[in-house]
């Protein structure tokens, strides 16, 4: 709450479509927008299952063309954003749809900005740089975990920096944002439990965010609940219905808690590691999660021990800082549950990537430079940060 004068923002898609079947209503709602002929921003994986053919035929059936463009990469990079822009001018297209987790979100959304905006996606990085609105645009999800389908934020790699840059923009929020859990059935258990836990590291970091509100603390704690509930029955069972739906509407609310309160360190620190290393975003988060929020427990001892009661912990009889160190005990448990690396290094070896202890004093240099970071509630020293680092290795 602020303790002098300040103004908030809570930005949301204009529409938002949950449920089973809501998939269904994309061309209904292309044609609400005045579109025609839409991008289709999507990856291979997407594609490989079926599921971009299916939203195809569904445009095709409802008489309307659509364009696709399924180059999008796990860390999308600049590239993947400039080759968009080509084959949305090439095409002569008119809107897009984004159909994935928010590799394809992200990436899309950086097309929309270049499109809209001309020049080159780096022109964007930081806070609300664009001028001209987006291209009429429905975000259609099929992972729970980064809620990009709902949010302003935009991160995308600068390959020459190998920094993946935040671009935090009010104008990329998605004009309609479709979650159907029918479309999350067939993700794997690894992914389930990677994007569950960056639903949760939304979640916590917008609960001790310093700019945290009424508004984002309600959404914040409700998700927390739902992904203690449902997180492992869906890593368990990907065809358990009932989970993958609270998980759907656990990631939705962690993205409006930190859509409008932002996050903390442990996402200025893993871009830093997918930027560097292009390890999956998720996993980083999780694998970070509890070490930079010992750092921060200090700060927000009193929401530590809130969060703790909402995973599931008994605290009765605890000081506020024993009940507060619970939280953390059970993040730790519900990672390993579902089946996280413990370390960075553990986590390297499963993508045949090498990270090293050499390279933790650049990306500590970078985080340091994140914007996410802003809104941590510790301000940590570059020496914190590195020992950070060298404790989740």
């Amino acid at each position: 709450m602020a303790v002098r004068e300040e103004v908030y923002g809570f930005f949301i898609p204009s529409v938002t479509l949950m449920g089973i079947g809501s998939h269904k209503e994309i061309p209904n709602k292309i044609k609400a927008l005045g579109s025609k002929k839409p991008l289709l921003v999507t990856d291979k994986g997407i594609t490989a299952v079926g599921i971009t053919q299916q939203i195809v035929d569904l445009m095709k059936a409802n008489g309307m063309d659509c364009i696709v463009y399924d180059e999008t990469i796990p860390n999308p990079t600049d590239k993947n954003v400039h080759a968009g822009v080509e084959v949305y001018k090439k095409n002569k297209c008119d809107s897009l749809i984004t159909l994935g987790g928010g590799s394809s979100h992200d990436c899309g959304k950086g097309v929309g900005l270049v499109v809209a905006n001309g020049g080159k996606i780096h022109d964007f990085e930081g806070v609300d740089k664009s001028t001209k609105p987006m291209p009429p645009y429905i975000a259609v999800n099929t992972t729970a975990g980064t809620a990009s389908e709902m949010t302003r934020f935009c991160i995308i790699t600068d390959t020459s920096r190998k920094v993946k840059m935040a671009i935090v923009d009010w104008r990329v929020t998605p004009t309609i944002a479709i979650d159907d859990p029918l479309l999350m059935m067939g993700m794997p258990p690894a992914l389930t439990a990677a994007t569950g836990m960056d639903a949760l590291t939304h979640a916590v970091e917008a609960y001790v965010s310093t700019i945290a509100t009424p508004m984002t603390d309600a959404c914040a704690e409700k998700a927390i609940k739902l992904i203690f509930q449902f997180l492992r029955r869906a890593v368990a069972n990907g065809q358990d219905i009932e989970a993958r739906e609270g998980m759907c509407y656990a990631q939705y609310l962690a993205g409006m808690a930190f859509n409008n309160a932002s996050l903390g360190h442990v996402h200025a620190m893993a871009h830093q590691l997918g930027g560097f290393y292009d390890l999956p975003h998720g996993e980083c988060n999780a694998i970070l999660l509890p070490h930079v929020e010992q750092f921060n427990l200090i700060a927000r001892v009193e929401r530590f021990a809130e969060m703790a009661t909402w995973m599931g912990e008994n605290i009765e009889g605890l000081s506020p800082r024993a009940a507060a160190e619970k939280a953390l005990v059970a993040i730790r448990q519900l990672s390993a549950d579902v089946g996280i690396p413990a370390g960075l290094i553990e986590l390297g070896k499963r993508y045949g990537k090498d990270v090293k202890a050499e390279d933790i004093p650049t990306m500590t240099s970078n985080a340091q430079k994140d914007a996410c970071g802003l809104t941590n509630p510790r301000r940590p020293k570059d020496s914190d940060v590195m020992a950070i680092y060298q404790a989740a290795l």
